[in-house]
């Protein structure tokens, strides 16, 4: 028994399961645009299992094609699967599976989430292979994230709308530009082996330059899904803090050499995500 739970130890320490936080408030706040308030249990409830199931294959299919690299690469060949504590077997059990309950889940919600599903899938596992052919695998990732709000609109809705898109496309660059900086750590590493990350491609200085670019474009894109939909002072009250914390990362890479990014990296990354979340809630709800 205490072996089994090790194992399941792994296996979400393997998928950073508490990332989650990352895409799911964006999942959230596409389907309360849609509804204009909490969209009600059963919805939201299946928008949680289809966003923990596609991000669980998509992170397992991460690690599953990168294993070989992991295990040359110093700063990750302690991670499960090149240091033998997880089997490709199981690997690939976790990857079928989550899929298959992001699916499930998806037809839940209605017919539409559950036609697309498996594109959303190809969109999430693809981008582990986008890195060997071209650098735009950063937008790829930030795709990946950023199907989110729009499955979240569908969800309630149905069809398109012009907030949840406007919001996909904030997520897509923030994404982006918070994976350029990540990939500032591999630069080196990178360019040996013949990745496309855009630091290995036009040099650490110039690709954090982009990144703050998409990081400004993610910005104005929050602030124009607040303008669309209608969304008062506490939305914008949080686009304002989020922008301040967008920043605050590039002022700590810009302090420090980004051979390994410093722990706030990730929990400011996820403060943007939580608080835009939260704000939308509160905008509507009161």
């Amino acid at each position: 028994m205490r072996s089994l739970f090790r194992h399941i130890y792994e296996l979400l320490e393997m998928i950073k399961i508490g990332h989650s936080v990352l895409a799911l408030p964006f999942a959230f706040m596409g389907a309360m645009l849609a509804a204009r308030g909490w969209p009600g249990g059963r919805t939201a409830f299946y928008i949680l299992v289809a966003m923990v199931g596609a991000r669980s294959a998509a992170m397992g299919f991460n690690r599953l094609a990168d294993a070989d690299l992991d295990g040359l690469n110093p700063r990750t060949a302690d991670r499960a699967l090149p240091a033998g504590r997880v089997s490709r077997r199981a690997a690939v059990i976790l990857v079928v599976v989550s899929s298959l309950v992001f699916m499930a889940a998806a037809s839940q919600l209605n017919r539409l989430c559950f036609l697309l599903s498996p594109l959303a899938l190809a969109v999430v596992l693809g981008y582990s292979l986008t890195k060997r052919f071209t650098a735009a695998s950063h937008w790829v990732l930030g795709l990946s994230l950023g199907i989110a709000p729009v499955g979240g609109w569908l969800a309630v809705e149905g069809h398109l709308g012009l907030p949840a898109l406007t919001l996909s496309l904030a997520v897509v660059f923030w994404v982006a530009g918070f994976d350029i900086l990540y990939a500032l750590q591999d630069e080196e590493f990178d360019r040996r082996t013949g990745l496309f990350s855009l630091p290995s491609r036009m040099g650490g200085r110039k690709a954090q330059r982009l990144s703050a670019w998409c990081h400004l474009a993610a910005a104005a894109g929050f602030f124009l899904t607040g303008r669309l939909a209608g969304l008062g002072g506490i939305y914008l009250g949080a686009v304002v803090f989020s922008a301040l914390l967008l920043a605050v990362q590039h002022l700590l890479l810009s302090a420090r050499a980004p051979a390994q990014l410093p722990p706030a990296f990730f929990t400011l990354n996820g403060l943007v995500g939580l608080g835009l979340g939260l704000a939308t809630w509160a905008s509507l709800a009161f």
